[in-house]
Protein backbone atom coordinates (compact mmCIF):
# COMPACT_ATOMS: atom_id res chain seq x y z
CA UNK A 1 0.00 0.00 0.00
CA UNK A 2 3.03 2.02 0.22
CA UNK A 3 3.65 1.73 -3.15
CA UNK A 4 0.16 3.22 -3.94
CA UNK A 5 0.96 6.25 -1.45
CA UNK A 6 4.58 7.12 -3.07
CA UNK A 7 2.93 6.94 -5.97
CA UNK A 8 0.04 9.91 -5.08
CA UNK A 9 2.63 11.81 -3.72
CA UNK A 10 5.05 11.84 -6.34
CA UNK A 11 2.00 12.65 -8.75
CA UNK A 12 0.74 15.31 -6.82
CA UNK A 13 4.09 17.19 -6.31
CA UNK A 14 4.54 16.95 -10.49
CA UNK A 15 1.67 18.15 -10.86
CA UNK A 16 1.65 20.91 -8.50
CA UNK A 17 5.11 21.73 -10.22
CA UNK A 18 3.72 21.62 -13.83
CA UNK A 19 0.87 23.99 -12.22
CA UNK A 20 2.62 26.57 -10.67
CA UNK A 21 4.99 26.58 -13.99
CA UNK A 22 2.13 27.20 -16.35
CA UNK A 23 1.00 29.85 -14.30
CA UNK A 24 3.69 31.58 -14.52
CA UNK A 25 3.98 31.47 -18.32
CA UNK A 26 0.30 32.70 -18.51
CA UNK A 27 1.17 35.90 -16.75
CA UNK A 28 4.27 36.19 -18.83
CA UNK A 29 1.94 35.68 -21.85
CA UNK A 30 -0.62 38.35 -20.48
CA UNK A 31 2.41 40.50 -19.90
CA UNK A 32 3.86 40.37 -23.55
CA UNK A 33 0.66 41.11 -24.74
CA UNK A 34 0.56 44.56 -22.92
CA UNK A 35 4.12 45.68 -25.43
CA UNK A 36 4.47 44.22 -28.99
CA UNK A 37 7.42 41.99 -28.89
CA UNK A 38 8.89 40.45 -31.89
CA UNK A 39 6.62 37.39 -33.29
CA UNK A 40 9.88 35.52 -34.81
CA UNK A 41 11.56 35.42 -31.54
CA UNK A 42 11.44 31.85 -30.43
CA UNK A 43 10.71 32.28 -26.66
CA UNK A 44 7.68 34.93 -27.88
CA UNK A 45 7.06 32.73 -30.36
CA UNK A 46 6.88 29.11 -27.56
CA UNK A 47 4.79 31.08 -24.86
CA UNK A 48 2.68 32.12 -27.42
CA UNK A 49 2.01 28.09 -28.62
CA UNK A 50 1.70 27.43 -25.03
CA UNK A 51 -1.32 29.83 -24.10
CA UNK A 52 -2.82 30.70 -27.23
CA UNK A 53 -4.74 27.35 -28.10
CA UNK A 54 -5.85 27.23 -23.94
CA UNK A 55 -7.16 31.06 -23.97
CA UNK A 56 -9.05 30.30 -27.63
CA UNK A 57 -11.15 27.64 -25.47
CA UNK A 58 -11.46 29.29 -22.63
CA UNK A 59 -13.05 32.51 -25.04
CA UNK A 60 -15.27 30.04 -26.95
CA UNK A 61 -16.59 28.58 -23.97
CA UNK A 62 -16.90 31.81 -21.79
CA UNK A 63 -17.68 34.51 -24.84
CA UNK A 64 -18.15 37.42 -22.26
CA UNK A 65 -14.15 37.34 -21.16
CA UNK A 66 -13.40 40.08 -23.50
CA UNK A 67 -15.09 42.91 -22.48
CA UNK A 68 -14.21 46.54 -23.82
CA UNK A 69 -10.88 45.24 -25.10
CA UNK A 70 -9.48 43.47 -22.24
CA UNK A 71 -9.18 39.91 -22.10
CA UNK A 72 -9.87 38.50 -19.29
CA UNK A 73 -9.63 34.63 -20.51
CA UNK A 74 -5.79 34.78 -18.50
CA UNK A 75 -7.38 35.43 -14.99
CA UNK A 76 -10.45 32.54 -16.02
CA UNK A 77 -7.08 30.26 -16.25
CA UNK A 78 -5.25 31.93 -13.50
CA UNK A 79 -8.20 30.90 -11.22
CA UNK A 80 -8.61 27.31 -13.09
CA UNK A 81 -5.29 26.55 -11.88
CA UNK A 82 -5.28 27.72 -8.36
CA UNK A 83 -8.37 25.66 -7.75
CA UNK A 84 -6.99 22.36 -9.29
CA UNK A 85 -3.63 23.19 -7.13
CA UNK A 86 -5.85 23.98 -4.04
CA UNK A 87 -8.70 20.80 -4.43
CA UNK A 88 -7.11 18.24 -6.78
CA UNK A 89 -3.12 18.36 -5.81
CA UNK A 90 -4.38 18.73 -1.91
CA UNK A 91 -6.52 16.35 -2.23
CA UNK A 92 -4.15 13.64 -3.54
CA UNK A 93 -1.55 14.84 -1.08
CA UNK A 94 -4.30 14.11 1.92
CA UNK A 95 -4.93 10.45 0.19
CA UNK A 96 -1.47 9.97 0.33
CA UNK A 97 -1.12 10.46 3.68
CA UNK A 98 -3.92 8.56 5.10
CA UNK A 99 -2.82 5.20 2.96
Amino acid sequence: MFVVANFLQAFAGILDTVLTLYFWVIIVSAVLSWVNPDPYNPIVRIIYNLTQPVFMRVRRWLPFTYLSGIDFSPVVILLAIQFVKMFVVRTLYQVAMTM
